[in-house]
């Protein structure tokens, strides 16, 4: 997913993706929240209320609260387990055939019974739709979908996915009403049916309004009796002046380093505190390969020797991110430090000014550094414009910075205008997959002109047939070790996840991992 917040994670357990995944959790219906209802403020907004359109951190948010998916991800935890389904399964040794029974008596918000039927219709429904800003994009293996009876659903995939269990734990798994949606398009009134632990009561401009769903079965155990979930529109000052105020219980998504880190230092006096959660958030320098100065391996190599992760980190987030030296952060299984092994942590003019030598390069090298605050937060700008002054300080380059309107910036990319440029990642789903699929796959989101055909051909489409995952470990090696070496992209942080909170409100802890579900039912206000 392109964007998020979040980091320091547990690492994946081996194997289950080929077991039976079975339900041990205690049911529990919606009418069990009894505390007070928590308001909650973030700047991002919520871009969808239709599961088949979004793809987005605030619209993950809504849909991981309000849908249910077969499985989902309980706290603390980077393997799904069983949500509307009681139990899951591979019933083939390739990771082909993989088999839901359903729970009994579930519902939807409105009465209506959830059945097969509606779990075929919403992946059906978003494969169709396939919105350009939705989730369908995850599921090019999914072949078809077979519902033997209303508690039995078959998904046939195309080819071998062992991460297919994790991909419709996400939101992109949310199950949808057949009878109140529109299996050839998208939802337009800003409403939701869903069976979740909350019901979407109204949905505005500002704010959203949740309630607990009553018809609700499932594992989750509601402590609160609501959220209403306060929009901001990247107004960070806004939103610290809302918390300070007593406006909203929670700060969540927006906050700047400088601000957690001044409500960090103020917090026994002023009735607040800071609640820090792992994450597996990324965030790289990406280059494009067809670029007449970013495409010399050479130029490539000296920033990578140039550049000073810890100095940014310091400097400009103020501690809340840690530097990154692979393109799997650290806490997912598969992690190396293949970066730091390659390059080193500390700057080498020296090892800089030899890689450029290599490319025959004499003169100082001049490019740009592409940003685009609205969309990765306002300190972007500020980041980068720290490693141009890392790599002008060498004497080796002569960099400057452009900041770019969010929608200008993709299409620039797409038009292959810019050398250099920075991208953010919240993973879908806590897999090494889902750190390398989407970058370096067939058909990746970089759009950097990048292909190697050892990691397309072999190293993807393996890892994600291995159904005991722990044996990918060494293939995924392989593939952060051929990325440092050829240096399509330069890997720079990862981040840490705030939130903060007034006094009397609890259970945050329990919202801030790398699964990235933020679960309102474990919010309690005393």
């Amino acid at each position: 997913m392109n964007l998020r917040n979040q980091w320091p994670v547990l690492p994946i357990m081996a194997g289950l993706a080929s077991g039976l995944l079975t339900g041990c959790g205690s049911e529990s219906g919606g009418s069990g929240g009894t505390g007070s209802s928590v308001v909650m403020g973030m700047s991002d907004d919520v871009l969808a209320t239709d599961p088949a359109s979004g793809y987005d951190p605030g619209s993950w948010l809504l849909f991981n609260n309000v849908f249910q998916s077969l499985l989902g991800f309980p706290k603390g935890a980077t393997q799904p387990a069983p949500e509307a389904a009681k139990e899951c399964t591979f019933t083939d040794s390739r990771a082909m055939v993989y088999k839901c029974e359903l729970r009994e008596g579930l519902k939807f918000s409105n009465g209506d019974a959830l059945t097969s039927e509606d779990v075929k219709f919403s992946f059906d429904r978003m494969l169709k739709i396939a919105d350009d800003a939705g989730p369908a994009i995850m599921f090019p293996m999914l072949g078809k979908v077979e519902t033997p009876n209303a508690k039995t659903v078959v998904f046939r995939l195309k080819v071998p996915d062992a991460t297919f269990p994790s991909k419709i734990a996400s939101g992109a798994g949310s199950i949808v009403d057949h009878q109140q949606y529109d299996a050839n398009g998208l939802r337009t009134d800003d409403k939701a049916v869903g069976s979740g632990p909350y019901q979407l009561d109204s949905f505005g401009k500002d704010e959203a309004v949740f309630s607990v769903n009553p018809n609700y079965q499932g594992t989750a155990k509601t402590k609160n009796s609501g959220v209403t979930l306060k929009f901001f529109h990247g107004d960070r000052t806004a939103l610290k002046n809302a918390l300070e105020s007593g406006d909203i219980d929670i700060a969540y998504r927006g906050l700047t380093a400088t601000d957690v880190s001044d409500l960090d230092r103020q917090a026994g006096s002023k009735g607040i505190e800071v609640i820090e959660g792992s994450s597996a958030e990324v965030q790289h320098l990406v280059f494009n390969m067809k670029d007449p100065v970013a495409g010399k391996l050479g130029v490539r190599k000296a920033m990578a020797y140039l550049l000073d992760r810890d100095a940014l980190v310091s400097n400009v987030y103020q501690g809340t991110a840690t530097p990154l030296y692979s393109i799997i952060p650290a806490g997912i299984a598969g992690h190396n430090t293949a970066f730091f092994d390659t390059y080193g942590a500390r700057p080498s003019r020296a090892k800089a000014a030899a890689a450029l030598h290599a490319e025959g390069i004499t003169g100082k090298v001049k490019l740009t550094l592409h940003s685009t605050p609205s969309r990765y937060g306002p300190a972007t700008d500020e980041e980068l414009k720290a490693i141009a002054a890392q790599l002008n300080a060498s004497g080796l380059f002569r960099a400057d910075v452009e900041s770019v309107a969010f929608d200008q910036y993709e299409q620039d990319i797409a038009r292959g205008k810019y050398g250099v440029y920075v991208k953010g990642w919240v993973p879908d789903y806590p897999d090494a997959d889902n750190f390398t699929a989407p970058f370096f796959g067939k058909g990746n989101v970089l759009g950097n002109g990048y292909s190697n055909s050892t990691i397309t051909g072999s190293l993807i489409p393996g890892t994600a047939a291995q159904s005991d995952r722990s044996a990918t470990d060494a293939d995924f090696g392989k593939l952060q070790d051929i990325v440092a070496d050829e240096l399509p992209v330069l890997p720079v942080w990862q981040a840490k996840q705030y939130a903060v909170v007034r006094d009397g409100v609890y259970g945050l802890e329990y919202c801030l991992d790398a699964s990235t579900v933020f679960r309102f039912w474990e919010l309690n206000k005393g």
